[in-house]
Protein backbone atom coordinates (compact mmCIF):
# COMPACT_ATOMS: atom_id res chain seq x y z
CA UNK A 1 0.00 0.00 0.00
CA UNK A 2 1.49 3.13 -0.87
CA UNK A 3 1.03 6.47 1.11
CA UNK A 4 0.68 10.72 0.61
CA UNK A 5 3.04 12.12 -1.67
CA UNK A 6 4.10 15.47 -2.19
CA UNK A 7 3.32 16.84 -5.63
CA UNK A 8 3.45 20.61 -4.52
CA UNK A 9 5.00 22.99 -2.28
CA UNK A 10 4.63 26.96 -1.53
CA UNK A 11 6.46 29.20 1.16
CA UNK A 12 5.51 32.83 2.02
CA UNK A 13 6.90 35.31 4.37
CA UNK A 14 5.02 38.36 5.16
CA UNK A 15 6.97 42.08 5.11
CA UNK A 16 10.61 42.85 4.90
CA UNK A 17 13.15 41.59 6.84
CA UNK A 18 13.49 42.28 10.72
CA UNK A 19 17.02 42.21 12.20
CA UNK A 20 18.42 41.55 15.36
CA UNK A 21 19.68 45.08 15.75
CA UNK A 22 15.97 46.15 14.56
CA UNK A 23 14.70 45.09 17.55
CA UNK A 24 17.62 46.46 19.37
CA UNK A 25 15.99 49.53 18.94
CA UNK A 26 12.96 48.63 21.55
CA UNK A 27 14.67 46.52 24.21
CA UNK A 28 18.01 45.39 25.14
CA UNK A 29 19.36 43.44 23.14
CA UNK A 30 21.68 43.04 20.13
CA UNK A 31 22.90 40.67 17.15
CA UNK A 32 25.96 39.69 19.37
CA UNK A 33 23.70 38.31 22.05
CA UNK A 34 20.85 37.28 19.77
CA UNK A 35 23.12 34.93 16.89
CA UNK A 36 25.30 32.93 19.23
CA UNK A 37 22.36 32.05 21.26
CA UNK A 38 19.67 30.82 18.58
CA UNK A 39 21.23 31.45 14.50
CA UNK A 40 19.05 33.82 14.11
CA UNK A 41 20.14 36.97 12.21
CA UNK A 42 16.66 38.14 11.41
CA UNK A 43 12.66 37.12 10.72
CA UNK A 44 9.57 38.34 9.24
CA UNK A 45 6.20 39.70 10.70
CA UNK A 46 2.95 40.21 9.30
CA UNK A 47 1.35 43.48 9.07
CA UNK A 48 -1.27 44.35 11.78
CA UNK A 49 -4.41 42.55 9.97
CA UNK A 50 -2.65 40.37 8.27
CA UNK A 51 -3.13 36.56 10.12
CA UNK A 52 -2.13 33.08 9.89
CA UNK A 53 -4.90 32.45 7.39
CA UNK A 54 -4.03 34.87 5.11
CA UNK A 55 -0.10 33.82 5.14
CA UNK A 56 -1.53 30.28 4.66
CA UNK A 57 -3.26 31.01 1.75
CA UNK A 58 -0.37 32.95 0.20
CA UNK A 59 1.70 29.90 0.41
CA UNK A 60 -0.78 27.46 -0.35
CA UNK A 61 -1.64 29.55 -3.79
CA UNK A 62 2.04 28.84 -4.65
CA UNK A 63 1.75 24.83 -3.83
CA UNK A 64 -1.17 24.75 -5.64
CA UNK A 65 0.49 26.38 -8.94
CA UNK A 66 3.76 24.02 -8.68
CA UNK A 67 1.55 20.62 -8.40
CA UNK A 68 0.11 22.20 -11.48
CA UNK A 69 -3.77 21.02 -10.32
CA UNK A 70 -6.82 23.13 -10.20
CA UNK A 71 -8.22 24.51 -6.53
CA UNK A 72 -11.22 22.51 -7.09
CA UNK A 73 -9.63 19.28 -7.13
CA UNK A 74 -8.42 20.22 -3.42
CA UNK A 75 -11.06 17.70 -1.57
CA UNK A 76 -9.79 18.36 2.14
CA UNK A 77 -8.05 20.86 4.18
CA UNK A 78 -5.44 19.99 6.77
CA UNK A 79 -4.33 23.25 8.65
CA UNK A 80 -1.88 23.61 11.53
CA UNK A 81 -1.01 26.79 13.78
CA UNK A 82 -0.97 28.21 16.93
CA UNK A 83 -1.71 31.61 16.14
CA UNK A 84 -4.75 31.74 14.67
CA UNK A 85 -7.07 34.20 13.72
CA UNK A 86 -9.79 33.51 16.17
CA UNK A 87 -10.24 31.85 19.23
CA UNK A 88 -13.04 29.93 17.55
CA UNK A 89 -13.53 28.97 14.54
CA UNK A 90 -10.21 27.78 13.30
CA UNK A 91 -8.22 28.98 10.49
CA UNK A 92 -8.43 26.05 8.14
CA UNK A 93 -12.15 27.07 6.86
CA UNK A 94 -10.78 31.01 6.81
CA UNK A 95 -7.64 29.52 4.36
CA UNK A 96 -10.29 27.57 1.96
CA UNK A 97 -12.86 30.61 1.79
CA UNK A 98 -9.46 32.65 1.39
CA UNK A 99 -8.73 30.79 -1.67
CA UNK A 100 -12.69 29.64 -3.27
CA UNK A 101 -12.53 26.48 -2.24
CA UNK A 102 -16.14 26.31 0.15
CA UNK A 103 -18.18 23.03 0.99
CA UNK A 104 -14.64 20.80 2.21
CA UNK A 105 -13.65 19.95 5.26
CA UNK A 106 -10.96 21.54 7.20
CA UNK A 107 -9.00 19.97 9.96
CA UNK A 108 -7.63 22.01 12.67
CA UNK A 109 -4.98 20.63 14.16
CA UNK A 110 -2.90 22.61 16.99
CA UNK A 111 0.53 20.55 17.32
CA UNK A 112 2.66 23.56 17.79
CA UNK A 113 6.05 23.57 16.35
CA UNK A 114 5.77 19.41 16.17
CA UNK A 115 2.40 20.14 13.96
CA UNK A 116 3.92 19.21 10.35
CA UNK A 117 4.91 14.89 11.36
CA UNK A 118 1.29 15.00 13.01
CA UNK A 119 -0.33 16.35 10.21
CA UNK A 120 1.39 14.10 7.70
CA UNK A 121 -0.23 11.43 9.69
CA UNK A 122 -3.93 12.70 9.44
CA UNK A 123 -3.64 13.08 6.01
CA UNK A 124 -2.46 9.74 5.37
CA UNK A 125 -5.03 8.59 6.73
CA UNK A 126 -7.31 10.56 5.21
CA UNK A 127 -6.25 9.15 1.49
CA UNK A 128 -5.54 5.72 2.63
CA UNK A 129 -9.41 5.96 3.93
CA UNK A 130 -10.42 7.41 1.06
CA UNK A 131 -11.96 9.89 2.48
CA UNK A 132 -10.23 12.40 -0.15
CA UNK A 133 -7.85 12.26 -3.00
CA UNK A 134 -6.08 15.44 -3.24
CA UNK A 135 -5.52 17.43 0.66
CA UNK A 136 -3.92 20.69 0.83
CA UNK A 137 -1.58 20.85 4.27
CA UNK A 138 -1.08 24.37 5.25
CA UNK A 139 0.81 25.39 8.37
CA UNK A 140 0.95 29.00 9.24
CA UNK A 141 1.89 31.21 12.24
CA UNK A 142 1.70 34.82 12.70
CA UNK A 143 3.41 35.60 16.09
CA UNK A 144 3.68 39.29 16.15
CA UNK A 145 0.33 39.76 18.07
CA UNK A 146 2.13 38.58 21.41
CA UNK A 147 4.98 40.18 20.08
CA UNK A 148 5.47 42.22 23.60
CA UNK A 149 5.94 45.95 22.55
CA UNK A 150 3.80 48.80 20.24
CA UNK A 151 6.28 50.84 18.75
CA UNK A 152 6.24 48.84 15.68
CA UNK A 153 7.14 51.80 13.44
CA UNK A 154 10.06 51.71 15.45
CA UNK A 155 10.92 48.52 15.05
CA UNK A 156 11.13 49.18 11.40
CA UNK A 157 12.92 52.46 11.32
CA UNK A 158 10.46 54.36 10.03
CA UNK A 159 10.59 56.89 13.24
CA UNK A 160 13.63 57.43 15.37
CA UNK A 161 12.86 58.07 18.59
CA UNK A 162 13.95 56.38 21.64
CA UNK A 163 11.34 54.38 23.08
CA UNK A 164 9.99 55.22 26.55
CA UNK A 165 11.70 53.36 29.45
CA UNK A 166 8.68 51.40 30.33
CA UNK A 167 8.37 50.28 27.16
CA UNK A 168 11.97 49.16 26.78
CA UNK A 169 11.52 47.18 29.92
CA UNK A 170 8.69 45.86 29.49
CA UNK A 171 9.85 44.36 25.56
CA UNK A 172 13.28 43.08 27.45
CA UNK A 173 11.36 41.57 30.30
CA UNK A 174 10.09 38.99 27.14
CA UNK A 175 13.73 38.98 25.21
CA UNK A 176 14.41 35.58 25.26
CA UNK A 177 11.42 34.21 23.80
CA UNK A 178 10.53 37.45 21.77
CA UNK A 179 13.40 37.46 20.01
CA UNK A 180 13.07 33.72 18.66
CA UNK A 181 9.80 33.96 16.86
CA UNK A 182 9.01 34.88 13.12
CA UNK A 183 5.81 34.59 10.87
CA UNK A 184 5.50 32.92 7.51
CA UNK A 185 3.42 29.57 5.86
CA UNK A 186 4.46 26.49 4.22
CA UNK A 187 2.29 24.49 2.46
CA UNK A 188 2.11 21.12 0.68
CA UNK A 189 -0.10 19.59 -2.33
CA UNK A 190 -0.73 15.42 -1.33
CA UNK A 191 -2.33 12.53 -2.88
CA UNK A 192 -1.57 9.17 -2.87
CA UNK A 193 1.91 7.76 -4.05
CA UNK A 194 1.52 6.06 -7.74
CA UNK A 195 4.55 4.08 -7.01
CA UNK A 196 4.95 1.39 -3.97
CA UNK A 197 7.27 2.49 -1.31
CA UNK A 198 7.44 6.06 -2.25
CA UNK A 199 5.90 8.66 -0.35
CA UNK A 200 4.54 8.46 3.11
CA UNK A 201 6.24 5.52 5.09
CA UNK A 202 5.23 6.33 8.33
CA UNK A 203 5.38 8.17 11.74
CA UNK A 204 6.62 8.07 15.33
CA UNK A 205 4.53 10.23 17.26
CA UNK A 206 3.97 11.50 20.92
CA UNK A 207 2.36 13.66 23.63
CA UNK A 208 3.25 14.19 27.39
CA UNK A 209 0.96 16.98 28.90
CA UNK A 210 2.51 16.67 32.34
CA UNK A 211 4.94 19.51 30.52
CA UNK A 212 2.23 21.82 28.91
CA UNK A 213 3.33 24.75 30.49
CA UNK A 214 7.04 24.36 29.56
CA UNK A 215 5.70 26.50 27.21
CA UNK A 216 2.18 27.94 26.81
CA UNK A 217 0.03 31.42 26.82
CA UNK A 218 -1.35 31.26 29.81
CA UNK A 219 -3.73 34.58 29.16
CA UNK A 220 -7.18 33.97 27.62
CA UNK A 221 -7.83 30.51 28.11
CA UNK A 222 -11.03 29.14 29.33
CA UNK A 223 -10.21 27.99 32.51
CA UNK A 224 -11.13 31.80 33.66
CA UNK A 225 -14.60 33.39 33.81
CA UNK A 226 -14.68 35.69 32.02
CA UNK A 227 -11.84 33.68 29.79
CA UNK A 228 -10.05 37.11 29.05
CA UNK A 229 -9.15 39.89 31.78
CA UNK A 230 -7.73 42.90 32.36
CA UNK A 231 -5.34 41.23 35.00
CA UNK A 232 -4.41 39.03 32.29
CA UNK A 233 -3.72 42.02 30.28
CA UNK A 234 -1.70 43.91 33.41
CA UNK A 235 0.15 40.34 33.76
CA UNK A 236 1.17 40.32 30.54
CA UNK A 237 0.23 37.45 30.15
CA UNK A 238 -1.42 37.72 26.32
CA UNK A 239 3.13 36.86 26.09
CA UNK A 240 4.06 32.90 26.12
CA UNK A 241 5.89 32.00 28.94
CA UNK A 242 8.55 29.17 28.03
CA UNK A 243 11.20 27.09 30.22
CA UNK A 244 13.79 27.20 27.44
CA UNK A 245 16.17 25.10 29.71
CA UNK A 246 13.31 22.38 30.41
CA UNK A 247 12.72 22.35 26.28
CA UNK A 248 16.17 22.09 25.28
CA UNK A 249 16.77 19.38 27.23
CA UNK A 250 13.31 17.44 26.29
CA UNK A 251 14.69 18.24 22.30
CA UNK A 252 18.12 16.96 22.58
CA UNK A 253 16.97 13.66 24.13
CA UNK A 254 13.84 13.31 22.46
CA UNK A 255 14.32 14.11 19.11
CA UNK A 256 17.11 11.49 18.68
CA UNK A 257 15.68 9.17 20.20
CA UNK A 258 12.20 9.42 17.96
CA UNK A 259 14.51 9.38 15.04
CA UNK A 260 16.17 6.01 16.13
CA UNK A 261 12.59 4.87 16.78
CA UNK A 262 11.02 5.21 13.95
CA UNK A 263 14.00 4.20 11.50
CA UNK A 264 14.43 1.21 13.78
CA UNK A 265 10.42 0.63 12.90
CA UNK A 266 10.93 0.86 9.03
CA UNK A 267 14.25 -1.40 8.92
CA UNK A 268 16.21 2.16 8.16
CA UNK A 269 19.74 3.28 9.19
CA UNK A 270 19.74 6.67 10.30
CA UNK A 271 22.74 7.04 7.61
CA UNK A 272 20.86 6.11 4.98
CA UNK A 273 18.37 9.07 5.34
CA UNK A 274 19.06 11.47 2.59
CA UNK A 275 17.68 14.54 4.07
CA UNK A 276 17.06 15.02 8.15
CA UNK A 277 14.28 18.06 8.51
CA UNK A 278 14.35 19.89 11.80
CA UNK A 279 12.03 21.90 13.37
CA UNK A 280 13.69 25.41 12.70
CA UNK A 281 13.60 26.17 16.72
CA UNK A 282 17.10 26.99 17.60
CA UNK A 283 20.50 26.17 16.00
CA UNK A 284 22.32 25.19 19.09
CA UNK A 285 19.42 22.29 19.71
CA UNK A 286 19.12 21.05 15.88
CA UNK A 287 23.26 20.60 16.47
CA UNK A 288 22.78 18.96 19.67
CA UNK A 289 20.61 16.54 17.87
CA UNK A 290 22.65 15.99 14.67
CA UNK A 291 25.58 15.34 16.62
CA UNK A 292 23.32 12.66 18.69
CA UNK A 293 22.64 10.73 15.30
CA UNK A 294 26.33 11.30 14.19
CA UNK A 295 24.98 13.05 11.01
CA UNK A 296 27.18 15.10 8.73
CA UNK A 297 25.75 19.25 8.83
CA UNK A 298 24.83 19.20 5.20
CA UNK A 299 22.09 16.32 6.03
CA UNK A 300 20.45 18.33 8.17
CA UNK A 301 19.95 21.80 6.61
CA UNK A 302 18.97 25.34 8.65
CA UNK A 303 17.33 28.33 7.57
CA UNK A 304 16.53 29.75 10.62
CA UNK A 305 19.45 32.36 9.90
CA UNK A 306 16.70 33.78 7.81
CA UNK A 307 13.33 32.91 9.01
CA UNK A 308 13.25 32.91 12.94
CA UNK A 309 11.51 29.81 14.15
CA UNK A 310 7.89 29.85 11.93
CA UNK A 311 6.48 27.43 14.67
CA UNK A 312 3.74 24.98 12.70
CA UNK A 313 5.61 26.72 9.44
CA UNK A 314 9.31 25.98 9.34
CA UNK A 315 9.51 22.29 8.19
CA UNK A 316 7.12 23.43 5.49
CA UNK A 317 9.12 26.66 4.48
CA UNK A 318 12.44 24.54 4.77
CA UNK A 319 11.33 21.43 2.62
CA UNK A 320 9.66 24.24 -0.03
CA UNK A 321 13.15 26.07 -0.36
CA UNK A 322 15.33 22.35 -1.16
CA UNK A 323 12.72 21.48 -3.74
CA UNK A 324 12.76 24.91 -5.37
CA UNK A 325 16.76 24.95 -5.54
CA UNK A 326 16.74 21.31 -6.27
CA UNK A 327 18.80 20.09 -3.47
CA UNK A 328 15.77 17.51 -2.74
CA UNK A 329 15.30 14.65 -5.77
CA UNK A 330 12.79 12.33 -6.21
CA UNK A 331 13.50 9.23 -4.80
CA UNK A 332 14.82 10.33 -1.37
CA UNK A 333 14.45 9.43 1.84
CA UNK A 334 13.40 12.49 4.24
CA UNK A 335 12.78 12.20 7.85
CA UNK A 336 11.05 15.29 9.23
CA UNK A 337 10.84 15.55 12.78
CA UNK A 338 10.07 18.46 15.86
CA UNK A 339 9.38 19.17 19.16
CA UNK A 340 6.81 21.51 20.11
CA UNK A 341 4.09 22.93 23.26
CA UNK A 342 1.97 20.31 24.52
CA UNK A 343 4.89 18.47 24.84
CA UNK A 344 3.75 17.51 21.69
CA UNK A 345 7.14 15.57 19.45
CA UNK A 346 7.49 13.47 16.65
CA UNK A 347 9.22 12.43 13.38
CA UNK A 348 7.58 11.16 10.14
CA UNK A 349 9.75 9.28 7.34
CA UNK A 350 8.59 9.65 3.16
CA UNK A 351 10.10 8.32 0.22
CA UNK A 352 9.72 11.94 -1.88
Amino acid sequence: MTGVTIIGTGRYAPGKPVTNDDLARVMDTSDAWIHPRTGIRQRHYAAEGETASDLGAKAAERAIEAAGIDRAEIDAIVCATMTADYKFPGSGGLVGAKLGIQGVPAFDLSAQCASIPFCLQMANGLIATGAARTILLVAADAHAGFMPWTDWDVVYGERDDVVSEEARAQATRHRGLAVIFGDGAGAMILRRAEVEGHGFLGAQLHTDGDFAEDIALLGGGFRSRPFLTHEMIDQELYVPRMAGRSLFKHAVTKLPRVVRELCARHECAVEDVDWMLAHQANDRINNAVREALKLPPEKVPSNIARYGNTSSATIAILLDELIRDGSIQRGQLLCLFALGAGLHWGAALLRY
